[in-house]
Parts: C-alpha cells; sequence; structure tokens
C-alpha cells in the first residue's frame, strides 16, 4: 500500500496559471529557457531555471542560482501571483493532447514509500543531476516540479474523480503546444479522505517521469530528517509533490535512435551483416518506416528506408528486458555492428523523441549523422515489468507526451 496525502498546495491565481504553467526544467537548456520566457516574466522558468534570470556566464550550478529560485519564488507569492490553500486538499490535473485526455490525482507521496520500493522505479540516476536537484529543493523549500507516476489499478477511484471533474475547475486553459490543462480542486475534507481511503488499493505506484527529481526530494527529506531527530514523520519535509495516472490512460511515444557513422563499413557491408539478425527489406517506394508492432524497426541511410524485423532467437521473450526493442537493437546492431558500447556515454549517437516526427529522423541524417532508427514504442506494463523485479530500463526507453507542466502546484517543505 503506497501513501497519499492531501496538501495545501501553492497555486497561481486564475487568471495567471497559463502564463506561469511551465514545461519541466529539464526538457530545455538555458539557451532555450531564455528564448521560452521572452515577453513572460510570469513562466515558471524564472524559478526552475532561475539561471535566465542572471548573467549567461554564470555556472547553472552556482549558489547563487539557487538563491535567486527561492526569491523568485518567494515574490511570486508576496505580488499574490500565487495563494495558499486553506486546508490540505488533492487535486485533479486533466491534459488533452490531439483529442486524447489522461486525468491524474495531485498529491504528496511518502518518502518512505520510495525508499521501501513501494514508489518502484525504472532508471538509474546521476549523481550531478540529483545534486542539482537537491540545491534546488533545499534552497526554495518546495517541490516545485511533480513527479509523473502511474498504477495498475486503473478504476481505484475513478467514480469519485468523474464525479468531481463534472465540477467547474479552477483552471482550464491551452498551452503554446496545444495541449488543454484542466484543474480541479478537491477542497470536501470527506471526499479527500474517501479518496485517499480508496488508494489505499493500490500496493505500489510507479515512477513513468522525474527519477532525479524524486531521488532528489526524498535525499533533502532525509537530510532534514538528520537535522530533526525528534521529527514525527508527519512533517512536510517527509513528502513530496507527485502526480498519478492510471495507466491505461498514459501513452508512451516512440524514443528513437541516431548514429554519426557506420562505424568503418559500407551500407551494403552494413546490410550484409544485420541479415544474420533480422530480415532486411526495403521500403515500399521509400516510404518512411515508424514500426507498428514489437520487434521491427525503420532504419535510414543513405537517402533509403528499410524494415528489419528481428528473426527468431534473438532475444528471450521470458526476460522482460532483453525482449525489449531497445535492447534488442543495442545487443544486436548498435554495440556488435556500429561498436558503441554504452549509449549513456557515447558522443557518436543521439535520441530523438517521437514527438519531433519520423521526418525529424531524416533531417538528421541529412544534416549531421549517418544512420536512423525508429523504434516502435515501449509500452507501460514492459517498465512495470522491468521495475517489478527490481531492474532498470535500458537508456532512452520511454518518452511521455504530454509533459506535465510545472509551476500550476508547490508544495512547500516546512
Amino acid at each position: 500500500m503506497a501513501i497519499v496525502r492531501a496538501f495545501k498546495a501553492i497555486r497561481p491565481i486564475e487568471e495567471l496559471a497559463s502564463k506561469i504553467a511551465a514545461l519541466p526544467y529539464d526538457v530545455m537548456n538555458s539557451d532555450e529557457a531564455r528564448v521560452m520566457v521572452k515577453d513572460n516574466p510570469y513562466s515558471f522558468l524564472h524559478v526552475d531555471r532561475a539561471e535566465i534570470d542572471l548573467d549567461p556566464s554564470i555556472d547553472i550550478h552556482d549558489k547563487k542560482v539557487y538563491a535567486k529560485a527561492r526569491e523568485n519564488l518567494d515574490n511570486k507569492v508576496i505580488n499574490k501571483e500565487y495563494v495558499q490553500d486553506e486546508h490540505p486538499c488533492l487535486y485533479i490535473y486533466r491534459q488533452i493532447m490531439k483529442g486524447r485526455s489522461q486525468t491524474g490525482l495531485v498529491f504528496c507521496a511518502s518518502i518512505d514509500d520510495y525508499i521501501n520500493n513501494n514508489i518502484k522505479k525504472h532508471e538509474f540516476t546521476r549523481a550531478d543531476k540529483e545534486q542539482d536537484r537537491i540545491n534546488h529543493v533545499d534552497y526554495c523549500d518546495a517541490n516545485t516540479g511533480p513527479i509523473f507516476l502511474t498504477y495498475k489499478e486503473d478504476d481505484v477511484a475513478s467514480e469519485v474523480i468523474k464525479a468531481w471533474t463534472k465540477r467547474r475547475p479552477v483552471y482550464d486553459f491551452v498551452s503554446e503546444d496545444g495541449i488543454s490543462h484542466i484543474v480541479w480542486v478537491i477542497d470536501n475534507e470527506i471526499i479527500v479522505n474517501e479518496v485517499i481511503e480508496l488508494f489505499k488499493d493500490v500496493k505500489a505506484f510507479y515512477i513513468a517521469d522525474g527519477h532525479h527529481r524524486s531521488a532528489s526530494a526524498v535525499k533533502v527529506g532525509l537530510k532534514r530528517r538528520e537535522a530533526n531527530p525528534n521529527f514525527t514523520g508527519e512533517e512536510e519535509f517527509n513528502y513530496f509533490l507527485a502526480v498519478a495516472f492510471p495507466d491505461n490512460d498514459l501513452m508512451v511515444m516512440d524514443y528513437n535512435r541516431v548514429v554519426k557513422d557506420l562505424n568503418g563499413l559500407t551500407k551494403a557491408e552494413l546490410i550484409d551483416k544485420l541479415q544474420d539478425k533480422f530480415i532486411v527489406t526495403k521500403s515500399k517506394d521509400n516510404e518512411a518506416v515508424k514500426p507498428s508492432k514489437k520487434h521491427t524497426f525503420g532504419m535510414y541511410v543513405e537517402d533509403n528506408w528499410y524494415v528489419l524485423e528481428a528473426r527468431d532467437g534473438i532475444y528471450n521473450e521470458n526476460d522482460p528486458i532483453d525482449c525489449l526493442d531497445v535492447a534488442i537493437l543495442q545487443n544486436n546492431v548498435l554495440t556488435p555492428i556500429l561498436g558503441i558500447e554504452d549509449v549513456r556515454t557515447s558522443d557518436r549517437i543521439d535520441f530523438i523523441g517521437g514527438i519531433r516526427g519520423i521526418k525529424e529522423l531524416e533531417r538528421r541524417v541529412h544534416k549531421d549523422m549517418k544512420i536512423a532508427f525508429s523504434m516502435y514504442p515501449t509500452e507501460v506494463s514492459d517498465i512495470m515489468d522491468v521495475a517489478d523485479i527490481g531492474e532498470v530500463m535500458p537508456p532512452k526507453s520511454t518518452w511521455f507526451e504530454p509533459k506535465l507542466r510545472s509551476g500550476l502546484f508547490v508544495h512547500k517543505l516546512s
């Protein structure tokens, strides 16, 4: 059983919600963030990427950046851009992208559930990225970006949530990328307690996106426990901001690969080597290949598209990791043929989220790469299967859309 806790969110006033809400800090760099906030002093990027308000020469991990983030967050409250709910509430966050919706519950998750693996992970984290968010959370004394969770029980509180969403939302706007964002506040104590009780049937939550943010939030909580040895467990630093969506609401998009060279091979030699592990077929009329089933890949090289179908026996269907398409490509193409041993560190490979479209692969091959591979999307059930056995997904396995907006909910730690 994983804990769901109501909290008193600090959140935008209704008329500023659309201007404040921002993409997560880690989907853009500083230069891109500076462009994105042009003419928008309200954007939450002024908090999540506070270096944009300092000289561009400053190191993004300088303490001045974190201090500026705290200053900007405090000013949003002082300037009454934000208000805080008077009583602990739960929140409903719905996103609609191209007619498809996902509806999640916003609450505070327990750092103990994370530690005890009631909140399951499927990615490794990097110490430098963790430290950046540890500093950010610590300085701001707040969780500023929600962790994206999912769970298996898809109807656990659906009727209660559906009934509440018939009320007028507090926010209802369309962001610049065409995605609708709708938020309701569950401020009725009886309904709040009912939802919390219903979620006790959820055995575990799974992190869909936000491994670094969740790890950092937990470490800040542990740091504060150490500084407060008489803590009771009820203090806000024992919890972190999360949004949980039922698994059947979510869409994982393809996460494609482009490589700078053919590792010294000609195209003919490459295809000859591929024939041992794949059935290789040239695309009819050279149409771009967007795989429609597992274990099938598109390959674009020298202005031609090919279909690669994995042969039987090159993967173990009973192994949750070995049968993943990202693992099949890595184990049978990227490493043995193209010589890329570690996709985390190699500068010969890049990754392109499916949101950018299949033509982006062609563009990159014509610009600065030599070969591209289009992938069939990893499924949410694959992520859960890997997390359930305590393992991690291969790097760059998942690309979730739409992205949760930061700035709509802030959870103060004290």
